[in-house]
């Protein structure tokens, strides 16, 4: 293949490749200073500048916040158009686009890739890009499998394949979340491939960690390269890390933000969680407070949220990935037990600090999120210009060997002693003991739930039901009664049991003794909401959910139902529902039909009574990557709240 680069002074070249650091040195980089892949980017930028030989022509697909785009346009390529859906992301890169701006000429489109057709006289020698990648995230794997390419955004690969067959460039770079190899059992990813290869490309893939490669972020994704011509594609060694020739330690996130400006006014997070970020060591998050971690009080089950709720970053090590969508919990928050700034997240992504993010700041945090880090976008490039198209550079970029597996999983997978020992060290040093001693209450009233399950509770008012909470005997045995008229005139009796299978305080679990007097209205929603607020005011634990124990997990409590000689019906629905003998599990209708002696029409009428009652039920409808005619009941109690994201959610009627 012709070589379309070729410096006219090779200053150091090491035919088994050269290792970052030398390279840097060569540049005259000091990798110990804070901002230094800034320096590496603009040192590499002025040395293809210099060159006179052709550019290599590129076009972005997906080009977001234009992640990639600065890398490969920091190592010589000539970045001609870059097209993106979202407008938002459109006016960063006009921001950073035209004469004297970061990514020079380069065209940026507005357009759905569906309806981007290129101008026939349109000449590329390559193509980056990697298209949105929910279909196949961790998200939708924790909400019962992915949806892969049954959905419409998991086949945007094959607009991609499309412009290939089109403008035939030499190679490609594809990037995308790690998952989509395993999505759907692996057909998924076969068909990708496929594809890939009927277009004309051998391709080479790997997961890689982007802080093996100089970022201070923790970033796992998946990249194909594609060539016409090389059969053998080998990715570039590691910079930083174990996997790294010599070792070189991991750029951290204290060391990236060190240099920035203090906050005048440090914000803490504040909300309903808020208060709990400062207890939680950096590096660790939300499962601090569990059992599991050795919490003396945990307020979560093990394995409840995302890894990166309420997740602290440690200043000594590189941060867990930045999310491109999250709520007010999701981290990294900074080890000052606040948000990071954007100019501080721009730092952990290895945005250049001169390079401009338009938007308000949850527009800002999401283009950061979705977008490749600069840094491990210069590596790759480097690499491609090195192998795909030739490239005689200054320096010789080590490769990987064929076959040879990096270890960021398997070191990933040893982390949790290290954590345990910190969070240890942690309670320790803050003095948590297990002097938890729940006060002794009654409270009686009324107790009122809106359409969203709010609870208000009142003394008296003409709606809602009554209610007793009595755990004066005994502060570890919680009488809860919730009835409709007076407690003397009520015939039937309705009794669940529930005691904890773990202890509140040392020798002592949680036994709750609930009775209502109907199936037939919100009594019984009413009461689990009352344990809820509860749970949540003795600090037992922060919600029904976390006292059950995460759905895929083994039920946290015994519970026993008593429904007298009520043993049909809806009451038989409800007390399988409540055991746990149907739950925390993805099942046909059928095997519901069987359990409930009804017919499989009469599930899905139960499923919506149910949903309606406050009761967490998926199916295709809630959540597409499902099954057909599966349900899903996670929890043993009504645990929809306003919070919930399944509370919008619609089931589907067949």
């Amino acid at each position: 293949m012709e070589t379309l680069n070729t410096f006219d002074v090779i200053r150091r070249y090491d035919p088994d490749g050269m290792s970052f650091k030398e390279i840097c040195e060569t540049l005259d980089v000091d990798l110990k200073k804070p901002g230094w892949p800034d320096r590496f980017g603009a040192a590499i930028r002025s040395l293809f500048e210099a060159q006179k030989g052709k550019k290599i022509k590129a076009l972005s697909l997906f080009s977001g916040a234009g992640g990639l785009d600065i890398g490969f346009h920091d190592c010589g390529f000539d970045i001609l158009e870059m097209v993106e859906f979202e407008d938002r992301f459109v006016e960063t890169l006009r921001e950073n686009t035209g004469k004297s701006k970061y990514l020079g000429g380069a065209k940026p489109t507005c357009i759905d890739i569906r309806k981007y057709y290129p101008d026939p006289k349109l000449k590329v020698d390559f193509i980056i890009g990697g298209p949105p990648c929910q279909t196949f995230s961790a998200a939708g794997r924790r909400a019962s499998g992915v949806l892969g390419t049954t959905d419409e955004r998991g086949v945007l690969f094959k607009e991609y394949v499309r412009l290939l067959k089109t403008l035939k460039p030499k190679g490609f770079l594809f990037e995308n979340v790690y998952g989509i190899t395993g999505a759907q059992n692996g057909e998924a990813w076969k068909e990708i491939q496929e594809a890939f290869q009927d277009a004309g490309y051998y391709i080479n893939f790997m997961v890689l960690d982007a802080a093996d490669y100089g970022v201070p972020q923790h970033r796992e994704r998946l990249f194909i390269v594609g060539s016409k011509a090389n059969k053998k594609f080998n990715f570039p060694r590691p910079t930083h890390g174990p996997d790294s020739d010599g070792e070189a330690p991991y750029y951290t996130a204290g060391d990236a933000v060190r240099d920035q400006r203090k906050m005048k006014n440090e914000i803490g997070l504040g909300g309903r969680y808020g208060h709990l970020l400062v207890d939680i060591p950096p590096g660790l998050n939300y499962s601090f407070y569990t059992e599991k971690m050795g919490h003396p009080r945990p307020q979560f089950a093990w394995r409840s949220k995302f890894s990166d709720f309420l997740y602290k970053a440690d200043p000594k090590s590189p941060a867990r990935t930045i999310k491109a969508q999250g709520g007010k919990y999701t981290g990294p928050f900074h080890w000052e037990n606040r948000p990071f700034e954007q100019f501080e997240l721009k730092r952990l992504q290895t945005f250049p600090d001169i390079y401009q993010i338009e938007g308000s700041n949850s527009i800002v945090v999401k283009q950061i999120g979705n977008s490749v880090p600069p840094q491990l976008a210069r590596m790759l490039a480097l690499s491609i210009q090195q192998q795909v198209f030739k490239t005689q550079l200054p320096f010789n970029i080590a490769t990987l060997e064929e076959e040879e597996k990096l270890g960021f999983r398997s070191r990933k997978r040893a982390l949790s002693e290290k954590y345990s020992s910190k969070a240890g060290t942690a309670i320790e040093k803050n003095g948590i003991t297990t002097s938890l001693t729940l006060e002794k209450q009654k409270q009686e009233g009324k107790i009122i739930l809106d359409e969203k399950f709010n609870l208000t509770l009142t003394e008296k008012s003409k709606n809602g039901f009554n209610y007793i909470f009595d755990n004066c005997k005994d502060a570890y045995v919680w009488n809860i009664h919730v009835f409709e008229n007076e407690k003397k005139n009520n015939s039937k009796i309705f009794k669940v049991t529930i005691k904890s299978k773990f202890d509140i305080k040392p020798n002592n679990k949680l036994e709750l003794r609930i009775i209502f007097t109907s199936l037939d209205n919100y009594q019984i929603t009413c009461a689990f909401k009352l344990i809820e607020a509860k749970l949540k005011e003795f600090n037992v634990r922060e919600d029904l959910v976390q006292f059950l124990g995460y759905y895929q997990y083994e039920l946290q409590s015994d519970v026993v139902v008593d429904f007298g000689t009520n043993k049909s019906g809806f009451s038989k629905i409800l007390a399988s529902i409540l055991n746990g003998e149907v739950t925390r599990k993805t099942a046909l209708y059928s095997y519901f039909a069987e359990k409930w002696n009804c017919s499989e029409e009469e599930v899905i009428k139960s499923a919506f009574i149910l949903r309606d009652l406050g009761f967490e039920v998926r199916n295709k409808g809630t959540n597409p990557q499902m099954p057909d005619k599966h349900l899903l009941i996670p929890y043993e109690a009504p645990t929809l709240n306003s919070r919930s994201v399944q509370l919008n959610k619609k089931l589907q009627w067949n």
